[in-house]
């Protein structure tokens, strides 16, 4: 008998030990699919110590501005439009008119705020800055400086303004820098064109139509908004609806709102929308095969800043920091050049992709990129370690130290995967 007990319990241990899939992270919490839409999950982990004497002294970081509203007053306008036209004609359901009210409300809290940082998006630069203080407090102490840019769009602006003035009211002694120019759009946020050229090959647009086809499965919805089916069928384009819907109702997360959309949705619907997602994120800024895995060096320019900024910092005797904020497309494939944990991972197998990469653990609002760096007094081996949204990162390099790493095996890796790409 006790045999017996024994076994069940380290059964259910094991299992519990198992690492969830992706739908059933959905389905604990159908946030997730939202993916970047997905607000920031504010992190639990402790931060592992550094080996005995090393202390940081400096911290780089690459941060998507924090929540906003949809960009484009189509995403909001679309499936309103939609909505009244039906409810004109008499065919909506009474979950359709709910759903029409919430619409327009939500509408209306956008208007003229398309694209913008909430106060959600604010608080959780806020939280950010408070937690890399109190994580890292020799990086922050005294008059050191902290060197600040955003790229040149209002809600990067204003993400980078809450996070520095958190971090000067918990250390009024701090020296900042502030800038926000087009001088530094070319690491910032680099339009490439060759990335374009990628994405249109006929093979990547035949991939997402199949995906789209896949994964969008509008019936029992259109069933449910409207009690007309002829009318559904000569007069709305069912499928767009559903995923015009579904932007709405994953962004809310990012409002200050009770109003939700997301009761619209079952959870096996909601994970099969963020598949699509998922899908096309991985093959149009990820190391996708599909984009012959060279999408993610677009951001060559923001790495080798970093490498090169980080060199300058290290000369100096002062502790600092150099605090950059961008967005998630420019995130996602810096997280993918860097091989963080799975991030570089490949397969030309989607079905099976969220098995390992999952997008919206990799850039949520307010997502982020840290570096660290540490020192010990009378020795000159800098160790650094990398976070993604506060987690600590599996490095391509080998350390008996991780997730520390030796600074020069770090820079070296990546100057060289730098000098080895050619388009």
């Amino acid at each position: 008998m006790k045999r017996f007990v024994f076994l069940t319990v380290l059964c259910c241990l094991v299992l519990g030990m198992r690492a969830q899939t992706a739908k059933e992270e959905i389905f604990a919490d159908v946030h997730r699919s939202a993916a970047n839409y997905y607000a920031y999950p504010e992190p639990t982990v402790e931060q592992t110590a550094p080996p005995a004497g090393y202390k940081p002294f400096y911290l780089s970081h690459y941060a998507r501005h924090g929540s906003r509203f949809l960009i484009n007053p189509d995403d909001y306008e679309k499936p309103l439009a939609v909505m009244r036209e039906a409810d004109e004609n008499g065919v909506l359901t009474e979950l359709g008119k709910k759903t029409l009210c919430v619409l327009d409300s939500v509408s209306r809290m956008a208007k003229s705020r398309y694209g913008e940082l909430t106060p959600l998006g604010a608080r959780q630069h806020k939280g950010i800055a408070e937690r890399m203080y109190k994580n890292f407090p020799e990086v922050f102490k005294g008059e050191a400086e902290v060197d600040a840019c955003s790229t040149v769009v209002i809600r990067c602006i204003l993400s980078m303004a809450a996070e520095c003035l958190k971090l000067q009211s918990l250390n009024p002694k701090l020296q900042f820098k502030n800038d926000a120019s087009y001088a530094d759009m070319y690491y910032m946020n680099n339009d490439d064109p060759y990335v374009k050229t990628l994405c249109k090959a006929d093979e990547v647009v035949e991939a997402k139509a199949a995906i789209r086809k896949e994964h969008v499965h509008p019936e029992r919805l259109m069933k449910a908004l409207f009690n007309n089916e002829d009318y559904v069928r000569w007069k709305v384009d069912a499928g767009r609806l559903m995923t015009q819907l579904f932007d709405v109702a994953s962004n809310m997360q990012s409002l200050d709102t009770n109003l939700d959309l997301y009761s619209l949705f079952t959870k096996d619907e909601c994970y099969d929308l963020w598949q699509i997602s998922n899908k096309n994120w991985y093959i149009s800024y990820g190391p996708s095969p599909l984009t012959k895995g060279e999408i993610p060096f677009m951001e060559s320019n923001l790495l080798a800043n970093i490498l090169d900024t980080a060199d300058t910092c290290i000369v100096k005797k002062e502790n600092s920091a150099t605090l950059r904020f961008g967005h998630e497309s420019c995130l996602l494939p810096l997280a993918c050049l860097l091989e963080l944990d799975d991030c570089a991972y490949q397969t030309t197998d989607l079905s099976t992709l969220d098995e390992t990469w999952r997008n919206y653990k990799i850039f949520p609002m307010a997502g982020n990129i840290q570096f660290v760096f540490f020192r010990k007094k009378g020795n000159d081996d800098i160790l650094v370690k990398v976070l993604l949204n506060e987690h600590e990162m599996k490095l391509p390099v080998e350390s008996e130290l991780a997730p520390y790493y030796r600074w020069k095996d770090v820079e070296t890796y990546y100057k060289n995967k730098l000098a080895a790409y050619k388009k």
